[in-house]
């Protein structure tokens, strides 16, 4: 098997004429912490959308594992299965916490999956609120019950998209130890797209920096914090405003 669940070759995304999207060469390993950093407008959601097969490249290629995804190949099903997104606002179904975190399952015919929603809501700290209506949760329980919907499917990549941008300090922290414990425990491979650099730093093998729709750069942690390569890097970590 690959170490590598992603490989990215000269990616494009254009929109009614406009490149908003355009990477030359990535790959993303399994089971890491992979984070995408960048200013608002940088390409990182788009390229979150590549990922999780939403949307298809305009030109290059994402493989994932075996398979090739592009323009003119779309994946199937048993494939999508594979990677879940969780969105920085969730939409939740106006029915109870344990029915939103077993609806994937129900989707996919796993009837007989008490467990497995127990120990998921257990990870998540809402196993208690099993039963409330989910639109009536705080905006950290929210979240919380989207991750768990996420996780209860086991998918081999996670995507997270800027997933605590709303939340208090408290269910920052939660949020945060969930991830790290799930790469952790199951060796999930997550990538995290975020603007928070401290956020990257906390949680991220690697760091990529996002910039009108190119990267500028990829490094592992240490390096991309302490001695990046490119000036934009460096100027971006300091919190100056780089575009």
């Amino acid at each position: 098997m690959s170490e590598h669940i992603y490989h990215l070759r000269n990616l494009t995304k254009v929109y009614d004429g406009r490149h908003v999207l355009h990477v030359e060469h990535l790959d993303i390993r399994q089971g890491e912490i992979f984070s995408v950093v960048g200013p608002s407008g940088a390409g990182k959601s788009t390229l979150l959308r590549l990922l999780n097969f939403l949307e298809a490249p305009s030109a290059g290629a994402v493989h994932f594992l075996d398979t090739e995804f592009s323009a003119a190949k779309s994946v199937g099903i048993p494939t999508r299965r594979r990677v879940t997104t969780v969105f920085q606002r969730p939409i939740l179904l106006n029915r109870s916490v344990w029915d939103n975190v077993s609806y994937g399952l129900r989707l996919r015919g796993q009837r007989n999956a008490s467990r497995l929603i127990e120990g998921t809501l257990d990870q998540v700290g809402l196993m208690d609120l099993a039963h409330q209506r989910a639109r009536t949760l705080s905006g950290g329980e929210a979240q919380r019950v989207a991750l768990a919907r996420a996780m209860v499917l086991q998918p081999d990549a996670l995507l997270l998209d800027e997933p605590t941008a709303n939340l208090d300090p408290y269910n920052v922290g939660l949020i945060e130890d969930i991830v790290r414990a799930l790469n952790r425990e199951h060796g999930t491979t997550l990538v995290l797209v975020t603007h928070n650099v401290f956020q990257a730093k906390r949680l991220a093998d690697r760091v990529a920096l996002m910039l009108e729709g190119e990267m500028v750069e990829v490094a592992d942690k240490e390096t991309f914090f302490e001695s990046p390569r490119d000036p934009r890097t460096a100027a971006f970590v300091r919190g100056e405003i780089v575009y």
